[in-house]
Parts: C-alpha cells; sequence; structure tokens
C-alpha cells in the first residue's frame, strides 16, 4: 500500500473511547448519551455496541456522541463500543428489572420499616378493581394487601407504621393498619391525590382541583395553600427543612414544581419540567421526579442549587421511592421496576 493507501485506510484505525454516558441508570426501552472519540462509522462500516455480552441497538453515531436504546431483556453491565477490529473502553449502565407487573400505580409506591412494597391497582375514575393495594415482600412475592378502596391514588405511611391512601373518586383518605384493616381516616378532600407526612405527624393531602389540605394528627383539617389545578394529580414530597414540594402537570412545556413553606406560602421550587408527576427526596436534598428534561423522558434529580439532569432514562414513568442499599422502586403505568441508584433515600420522620 503507498503511503497516500494508507493515510485514507489506516490498517488499525483509532479505537473508539467512551467518556461518559448520560444518565447512566436506565429502564428498558430507555436511551442513553454516550460522550466520547472516534464514535463514527469507520470506512463506511457504523459501530456496534453491547451491553455486558448482549447487543445493543445504536439509534444515532457520530464522532463524539452516539445514542444507544437499551432492549427489553437487558440487564445491567459495562458498555462496549466496536468499530472494525478495535473495541473501546468500557463503561457502567444500571439497568432496571422488573419487580411485578399487572398494576396501575397514578402516584408513587411507598416502603413500610419492614423494606415491603406497596403499590396500586388504580383502575379508571369510578371503576372498583378486584384488589386496590398490592404488598410486594421482600422475597419478592406479590399479595394482595387492601380492598374495595375506589381508584386508590397516593400512599403514605406514618410513624407507627399506618399506610394512608387517597381515593381521587371519592375525595377520601383511607388508614390501613399493617395487617390490611382499612378504615376512613378523612373525607371531603375534593379529587384527593398525593399525600406527604411532615415531622409533627400532619399529613397533607393534594386535591388536584386546587387545594393542599393539611390534617393534624387529632383530624382537624385546614386550607394549607392554594395552586392552579392539574390535568392529572397532585404529587407531594416533603424536604427536611418541613418545605412541602408540589408537581402538578399541567398542558404547559415547561412546568414547575411548587415550593410551600410550612406557613402555607408557595413559591416556585424549579421550572422547566414536562408532565412532573411522582418525587421523593434523597439524605442529601436531591429531589428525584418522574418527568421530561429537554425532550428526555425518566426520573431527573434536581439538586439543592436547582442544577437538573437525567438520573434514569425511560418511558412511561410515573413516580419512584427509595429502598435499602442504594436502590429505589419505579413505577411505570402498569409494573414496578427495581434499580441501583446509588443513592439513600431520605428518612420518613
Amino acid at each position: 500500500m503507498t503511503l497516500l493507501g494508507s493515510l485514507l485506510h489506516p490498517a488499525h484505525p483509532p479505537a473508539p473511547h467512551l467518556d461518559k454516558l448520560i444518565p447512566s441508570a436506565a429502564m428498558p426501552g430507555g436511551e442513553v448519551e454516550i460522550r466520547g472519540t472516534h464514535l463514527s462509522a469507520q470506512n463506511g462500516v457504523p459501530p456496534t455496541a453491547t451491553i455486558g455480552d448482549v447487543a445493543a441497538r445504536l439509534t444515532m453515531t457520530g464522532g463524539e456522541r452516539a445514542m444507544l436504546r437499551v432492549n427489553d431483556g437487558t440487564i445491567s453491565g459495562d458498555i462496549a463500543f466496536l468499530k472494525q477490529n478495535t473495541k473501546s473502553n468500557l463503561l457502567p449502565l444500571s439497568v432496571a428489572v422488573p419487580l411485578a407487573d399487572n398494576l396501575n400505580p397514578v402516584a408513587n409506591p411507598a416502603m413500610d420499616a419492614d423494606g415491603n412494597l406497596y403499590c396500586t391497582l388504580s383502575g379508571p375514575r369510578g371503576q372498583q378493581t378486584p384488589v386496590s393495594i398490592f404488598r410486594i415482600d421482600r422475597d419478592f412475592q406479590m399479595r394482595p394487601f387492601a380492598r374495595e378502596i375506589l381508584n386508590a391514588t397516593g400512599l403514605a405511611f406514618d410513624r407507627d407504621g399506618y399506610l394512608y391512601c387517597s381515593s381521587r373518586a371519592e375525595g377520601t383518605v383511607y388508614r390501613i393498619s399493617p395487617a390490611g384493616a382499612v378504615t376512613t381516616y378523612a373525607e371531603g378532600m375534593g379529587i384527593a391525590t398525593g399525600l406527604a407526612f411532615d415531622e409533627y405527624g400532619n399529613l397533607f393531602v393534594g386535591d388536584r382541583s386546587g387545594s393542599i389540605f393539611k390534617i393534624a394528627p387529632g383530624g382537624e383539617i385546614f386550607v394549607h395553600a392554594t395552586l392552579e389545578s392539574s390535568m392529572a394529580a397532585y404529587h407531594l414530597a416533603m424536604l427536611d427543612d418541613g418545605t412541602l414540594l408540589v408537581a402538578a402537570p399541567t398542558t404547559a412545556s415547561h412546568d414547575v414544581i411548587h415550593a410551600v413553606s410550612p406557613d402555607g406560602e408557595v413559591s416556585v421550587y424549579f421550572r422547566g419540567l414536562g408532565r412532573p408527576q411522582g418525587m421523593a427526596v434523597d439524605v442529601k436534598g436531591n429531589v428525584f421526579i418522574a418527568a421530561s428534561l429537554a425532550g428526555r423522558r425518566g426520573i431527573v434529580r434536581i439538586t439543592p442549587q436547582k442544577q437538573a439532569s437525567l438520573a434514569v432514562s425511560g418511558p412511561n414513568l410515573i413516580g419512584l421511592c427509595f429502598t435499602e442499599d442504594g436502590t429505589a422502586a419505579l413505577a411505570t403505568r402498569d409494573a414496578l421496576f427495581h434499580i441501583d441508584l446509588q443513592t439513600e433515600g431520605r428518612p420518613l420522620f
């Protein structure tokens, strides 16, 4: 080969190098952005990629950027780029695995003090389902936990281990014992959706038609704040300082998370999300929320400094809760998934 030919067609093209995954966690069906060098085709031959030993689908490749789709059935593993006879370095990707299906959550799942998960089978508005809430035990067995709650919606635990569930159809909040006995806790809550407790045992209830109710431990009910109505639900989360966060998806393309002070004053905590839904807070004060950011759906992480980034890529996510050992349970429209986020959730109290 001539010198010119060797320059045009090098025998050993530079190997692709991977610098960063954005994000480094994904649901099946999610897309991950890869940043690096030498990621484009070589002599008209496109590169390929693997996650562990399984082939992955590249939806876009360029010199310093590529997009990878996580196929169904993929498990966590190292991403590698292969281009002709060269192979890149490896970067780890955490992939969510299924926990339970045939569910219908419309807000966050919840976890009790023993590590059991709870999720709703909510159903269409006004339609009763055979089971309202399922419990997923630590051995991953799914069992019926509560019945006869119409359109079970928001879930939250109190410090005594009782589970509270809102009914968006009835405007009622139910109190459920650890054995599954259901009693009425409060009525007249409008279109009751999200629930959250503060450190004093006050229960906050989001009425998606425009009110945040506060129910004191003694049962007194107050209107804590008034917001614009939501097209879907109010999703609530509590910060360490007693600030209540409220996500309320609307038809806007840049929805906000509202912050409600302990005195009921409303301000904007963060603006710029698409259809924000269920939230959870970690021990560092980062807020994790099911939403779209810059057109990409998944779990968005918002730091206390209000910096937002995609933490998990994936479709159909509507909520989450932190579990144990840095992991989280992710809720889609019909299932629960489990993923390692290396993040410790904020204690309930």
